[in-house]
């Protein structure tokens, strides 16, 4: 696995743009909208590509018969390498990927998660797609929601503490400012849930949320959800969701708004 210099990113965006599942947050590393890694097979001509999200998030795709690169891929999968200090997220594209995984990862992938700390875990994520038709059935009784909710600040921002939060996704406060989007639910004068865009290209925008642990089960979420779809709707976006199938909460938080599974793939979680 060869890091690609970001000077070369170029050589990953036609592959990229070629994929039909959620790609979102692989495109803000190649497009350069926050800082990641990049792995391939060559430099020069690379044909296996592993995008790397600082989030903890990763892709993989291209040709899964490059056998150089396999070998070191096994290496980081299972952090022999120790170059890895926490938990990444890793899918893969075509399905072609999911066996090659299976079979170089062998007796270290399972399916129930195991205290052995090298041992890679296979959950499941979700694509959904956006029915504003269904959204439109419940969006009249959301909008007479009683607490207020404001554009997210810059003060928000530098204090909204949480593992989902638009610092995790943006390379500084005003470049979310400039190109990305949230909104914040106010509960006894504090920030209590956001949603924000924690990815956006063109006409897309991937939504993130995050509720303080004191006020979830409240259905803040649903709320301040709510007002970002309507701000893709009155501005052309296409609101985009994806989570793991195993985050009851995000899942059934897609249903309630609308949006409809279509597509499950294996996630990978990769240990430290």
């Amino acid at each position: 696995m060869i890091k690609l210099e970001v000077k070369d990113y170029f050589k990953v965006v036609t592959p990229l743009e070629s994929l039909t599942i959620n790609t979102l947050f692989a495109k803000a590393v190649i497009y350069k909208r926050i800082s990641g890694s990049v792995y391939v097979d060559s430099d020069k001509d690379p044909k296996v590509f592993y995008i790397v999200h600082p989030y903890g998030m990763s892709l993989l795709f291209g040709d899964t018969e490059k056998e150089n690169f396999n070998e070191d891929l096994f290496h980081h999968l299972t952090n022999k390498n120790k170059i890895r200090n926490k938990y990444e997220w890793l899918q893969a594209f075509p399905n072609s990927w999911n066996h090659k995984i299976e079979s170089i990862l062998d007796s270290y992938l399972v399916k129930i998660d195991s205290a052995n700390q090298n041992r890679v875990l296979e959950n499941t994520r979700v694509n959904f797609i956006f029915n504003i038709r269904e959204y439109k059935t419940i969006k009249g009784q959301l909008d007479r929601q009683e607490h207020e909710i404001v554009r997210t600040t810059n003060e928000m921002l530098k204090t909204m503490p949480g593992s989902v939060i638009p610092k995790y996704f943006w390379d500084n406060e005003d470049q979310f400012q400039n190109k990305g989007i949230g909104f914040s639910l106010i509960y006894d004068g504090e920030a209590a849930s956001t949603a924000f865009s924690s990815c956006r290209f063109k006409n897309e925008l991937e939504i993130g949320i995050e509720t303080l642990e004191k006020y979830r089960r409240k259905g803040f979420a649903l709320y301040v959800c709510s007002a970002l779809i309507n701000y893709c709707i009155e501005n052309g976006l296409e609101p985009i969701w994806a989570c793991r199938m195993e985050n009851i909460a995000s899942y059934q938080l897609a249903l309630k708004l609308g949006f409809i599974p279509t597509l499950y793939i294996p996630y990978y979680r990769l240990s430290i």
